[in-house]
């Protein structure tokens, strides 16, 4: 995920040891047996890895919080942050070696499907999501899922989401809030044109986030059943004919950067330049950190369908945390990490930490978390994330993302997007290289 990235310049290789539990002795008190880690005190010692400053803190907020809840359970986490690629490599080697491995990691989704290969060398985590599923997304459950086996506890829903310049609108005479299908936006965009000479949207090159949300509102896929590509299918052509006609009634434009999750389209949309951008819900931490002018001015709503009644939503990215089986002690790894990730306590602060749409959607009911006046997201936006949220709750679709998807991933955003919104190419033939292209990188 591009936006996690940004992060991983800032963490480098910081190591957060977590809280130190010493008992009333001396030295051996602390002294833990290397097979379980467990010390004279009781206390299990882990390891943890990730690629996100962020996430280490609020994993280390959560171990206390675990350990208050659980003192006959306590944890003592060495939590390691390393670049976002060596992170990965390093933990496919100690796997596949089974030596040096941690306890638990972060997965992010675009490398998920390497971790599920052959006989997977974490451990599914089933029985201890139980106790909280019937509260989770059940789509963001799903792209961790092997063989009917849960692998990653998610972090976010990641719900897809139009993010509208209500300020700039206005003046145009337009509505947001009356944008409900693709012709409205076509119409919106025209309009809005016409005023200023600037575009309501984006025409993506560099990601699929659009591409995404427009195949699942058709009930289509980038893979097949058997996680073979199939891009060039009659649902992608629609999707990719309509978006081409928004760009050529000037509703929409190519973006500096190739889409609105870039440096350069921050400065574009702070501008005024565009007035909407349809991203992951993740995309609010863009608006607060490299957008703030913006603040008080931007509406969140349901993403634009072909007809009423289409999904108006799919999950976007993603980190999936796993238990590796050779953690000193799986079980207590697992009840942690799920109790950190889906509990109703590690949503809360899912949310009032890392500003993401938590997987555990009681919580987007507690209208004193939901709607605190003093959260910056709530401060920031026009109206609250989570009415969107509830009102798209049961559309929230999934791409699947399986060992082709970045293959995929990779080629529509270096070649089949820019030759369609960039040098006019026809769709159809596009689409059909695009097709043959990512057969053979895969054979």
């Amino acid at each position: 995920m591009k936006f996690l990235k940004l992060f991983v310049k800032l963490a480098l290789t910081t190591t957060i040891a977590g809280t130190m539990l010493v008992g009333c002795g001396g030295s051996s008190q602390k002294t833990k047996t290397a097979s379980t880690g467990v010390d004279a005190s009781g206390t299990t010692h882990m390891e943890m890895w990730t690629f996100v400053e962020l996430h280490a803190q609020f994993y280390k907020e959560m171990q206390e919080l675990w350990n208050k809840e659980n003192p006959t359970k306590k944890l003592d986490i060495k939590f390691t942050v390393l670049p976002y690629d060596d992170m990965h490599n390093k933990l496919q080697t100690s796997l596949l070696s089974g030596k040096g491995a941690p306890d638990m990691c972060d997965v992010e989704l675009g490398k998920f499907a390497n971790f599920l290969k052959g006989d997977p060398q974490i451990v599914p985590l089933n029985d201890a999501i139980e106790p909280y599923k019937s509260k989770l997304v059940q789509a963001r459950l799903d792209i961790y899922t092997k063989d009917g086996n849960i692998y990653g506890a998610p972090t976010h829903v990641g719900a897809t989401v139009a993010f509208y310049n209500k300020e700039l609108l206005e003046k145009a005479g337009i509505d947001y809030t009356k944008i409900i299908t693709w012709d409205d936006f076509k119409a919106a965009g025209e309009k809005y044109y016409k005023a200023t000479g600037k575009y309501l949207g984006t025409a993506d090159t560099a990601d699929l986030w659009q591409v995404n949300a427009l195949l699942a509102q058709q009930g289509s896929d980038l893979t097949d059943a058997s996680g073979k590509p199939k891009v060039n299918t009659p649902e992608m052509v629609k999707a990719l004919t309509m978006l081409k006609d928004l760009q050529k009634s000037k509703a929409i434009a190519t973006v500096p950067g190739g889409n609105p999750d870039s440096e350069q389209a921050y400065g574009a949309f702070n501008k005024g330049d565009y007035a909407c951008a349809i991203m992951p819900m993740w995309q609010m931490s863009r608006y607060t950190s490299y957008m703030k002018d913006l603040s008080g001015k931007i509406g969140i709503a349901p993403v634009p369908v072909f007809e009423k009644g289409e999904p108006r939503s799919v999950g976007g990215g993603g980190t999936g945390t796993v238990v590796t089986k050779t953690a000193k002690n799986v079980d207590l790894a697992k009840a942690f990490l799920t109790y950190a990730k889906l509990s109703d306590e590690g949503a809360t602060r899912i949310w009032q930490k890392l500003g993401f749409d938590p997987v555990n959607t009681d919580i987007w009911s507690k209208n004193d978390i939901t709607h605190d006046p003093n959260n910056t997201y709530v401060k920031y936006f026009v109206n609250n994330p989570f009415d969107v949220l509830n009102d798209i709750k049961n559309e929230v679709k999934v791409i699947k993302v399986n060992a082709a998807y970045p293959t995929i991933n990779n080629t529509f955003a270096t070649v089949t997007l820019n030759n369609i919104f960039e040098s006019n190419k026809d769709i159809k033939q596009e689409l059909d290289d695009a097709q043959k292209q990512i057969e053979n990188e895969l054979k």
